[in-house]
């Protein structure tokens, strides 16, 4: 199967110019840069909006890139206002709202730097969140204000709706503003994000995300996914994640592209109606949305059948059944693509360019990025033998990751980044997916930390030692599931097993509770003490083909 009738793949990787790829910004390759400018201004005067959105009860509505500049220059000026300089952090614990786009455009025109924090979360994942990057600022709404209760924290908060007593009201601030805000000029290796990524053996990691990731970024959304300027594009990511983020709003904004935003819960009916009512032709997202689409049946998206003209997955591999039934029952070609929060996205099937696409591989190295698959001894192996998906940063003039912070990761000087992901290179020039390298959890589409479910157990007084790995799931990929070691004194039962869920759902995030517990007498260790969650996977493995 190729793609024919675009560009060729081989031409663009092998004539790949960095030059060329900063003429998408209008900075160039030597800047300066701000992000409100390549995202907002530079689009005013299109007569397109910036945002189109819709809420749960049904209420939508449009933002201009005028009047998103207005709102915005006014949040920059209230960061003034507070005090706040370029550089300092700026933290948006917010549904998809016009007020999440006007703070983030809003910091990005002050020279700030913006941290996502997804409304799923508990008080503990925020609290380690807000700790780690210093934020000065939280932006929040009624519903999810309570939160912030529990955290000891030094920020100032900002809610939108019902504030508690000494908030900052969103409305009533902006409207004290000027609407006119002069954006802070940067250089392109200034951060404008700063992201947390699952960890393994501790919490979730730090990293800033340098303005020079807009290339990347924007020429994701422009060759991978495929979007045209006539296209109405809809990422379902949550912007509280990378990819939703990186690729919902960062990237289509800065091609100029609408952005939309469907605040509510993910339901297949709620989400044929959202494409069929505003038009949408190019869909991305994760592929547990698209199997429950296959899970209703082809009459539940009868509505929207020949309306898609291009569909992209990421977050987990897209299984070869989606393709078949996205092609059979909605006319659709539905594409594969790989990524990290660290790296954003380096292996797809590009809707843009010609090239072989290999149903079941995640693609083909996105032009800009030389991809390797490495041996245990570091060497490049050749197709058929899996190892170590990694970045060869020498010949990657698009990678920009430069660690997380307060670490060390990638070491100056070292040659490749890599992923932690085993991959393997097919005849055909595409990477197959093989599997996970470490002890992350990919559920729904989103990468969840054992660590940080543990400890969040461990609160538990009934607690006395917890390990948490990811069980296979037809429709998830993986679910949670949890060891869990009582305290002398607490009995297993199914009643605390509900309380333990319900722990965790509270204290961590409704997305990474144990949806299985498991009560045991001891955990696997290592002569050290370290918990040996590979030999819990095994056993789970071993029980399942009984």
């Amino acid at each position: 199967m190729t793609i024919a009738g675009h560009p060729s793949y081989e031409d663009a990787y092998r004539r790949f110019d960095l030059h060329e790829a900063f003429s998408i910004l209008s900075g160039g390759m030597d800047g300066p840069f701000n992000a409100a400018v390549e995202c907002c201004d530079r689009h005013c005067g299109s007569g397109r909006p910036a945002l189109i959105w819709q809420n749960a009860d049904g209420r939508r509505g449009k933002l201009s890139f005028e009047e998103l500049r207005g709102q915005s220059s006014r949040f920059a000026n209230l960061l003034a206002t507070e005090g706040l300089r370029p550089g300092d952090r700026v933290a948006g614990l917010l549904p998809r709202t016009p007020e999440l786009l006007i703070t983030l455009i809003g910091t990005w025109r002050a020279g700030a730097v913006y941290q996502p924090l997804f409304t799923a979360f508990g008080p503990k994942a925020i609290e380690h969140r807000l700790g780690v990057s210093g934020a000065k600022l939280v932006i929040t709404d009624g519903a999810n204000r309570a939160k912030l209760d529990s955290i000891d924290m030094a920020a100032r908060i900002v809610t939108v709706g019902s504030p508690a007593a000494g908030d900052l009201v969103f409305t009533a601030e902006l409207g004290r503003q000027s609407a006119e805000f002069p954006s802070v000029p940067l250089g392109a290796d200034y951060p404008f994000l700063i992201m947390f990524t699952s960890g393994t053996t501790g919490p979730s990691k730090a990293l800033l995300v340098p303005l020079k990731a807009l290339v990347p970024f924007a020429l994701y959304v422009r060759d991978a996914v495929g979007v045209r300027p006539e296209d109405r594009f809809w990422n379902m990511a949550d912007p509280g994640w990378a990819y939703g983020l990186y690729y919902a709003v960062a990237g289509p904004l800065a091609l100029g592209q609408t952005v939309h935003f469907h605040d509510g819960l993910f339901t297949v009916d709620s989400t044929v109606r959202f494409i069929r009512d505003h038009g949408i032709t190019n869909l991305a997202g994760a592929p547990t949305a698209y199997r429950l689409m296959i899970g209703a049946g082809p009459e539940a998206v009868g509505a929207i059948r020949g309306r898609l003209r291009a569909v992209s997955s990421a977050g987990e591999p897209l299984n070869p059944e989606v393709i078949r039934w996205f092609a059979e029952h909605l006319g659709a070609p539905i594409h594969d693509h790989y990524g990290q929060t660290e790296i954003g996205m380096v292996v797809c099937n590009h809707h843009a360019l010609e090239h072989p696409v290999h149903i079941g591989a995640a693609g083909v190295p996105v032009p800009g990025h030389r991809v390797v698959v490495l041996g245990e001894d570091d060497s490049e192996l050749p197709p058929g033998e899996p190892g170590i998906l990694a970045v060869d940063r020498s010949r990657s003039p698009l990678f920009w990751f430069a660690g997380y912070e307060g670490g060390s990761s990638p070491v100056p000087g070292e040659r490749y980044y890599r992923s932690g992901d085993t991959v393997e290179w097919n005849a055909d020039g595409t990477i197959s997916f093989v599997g996970r390298s470490d002890d992350v959890i990919t559920s729904a589409g989103y990468r969840i930390g054992p660590f940080e479910v543990e400890s969040a157990l461990i609160e538990h007084p009934a607690v006395l030692e917890a390990a948490v790995i990811g069980n296979p799931d037809p429709q998830r990929t993986e679910i949670v599931k949890a060891f869990v070691v009582l305290r002398p004194g607490h009995e297993a039962a199914a009643a605390l097993a509900r309380e333990l869920q319900q722990h965790v759902r509270q204290r961590l995030s409704a997305h990474a509770y144990p949806r299985e517990i498991a009560f045991v007498e001891a955990l696997p260790k290592t002569p050290s003490g370290k918990i040996q969650r590979f030999v819990l996977r095994n056993q789970e493995r071993l029980e399942a083909k009984d």
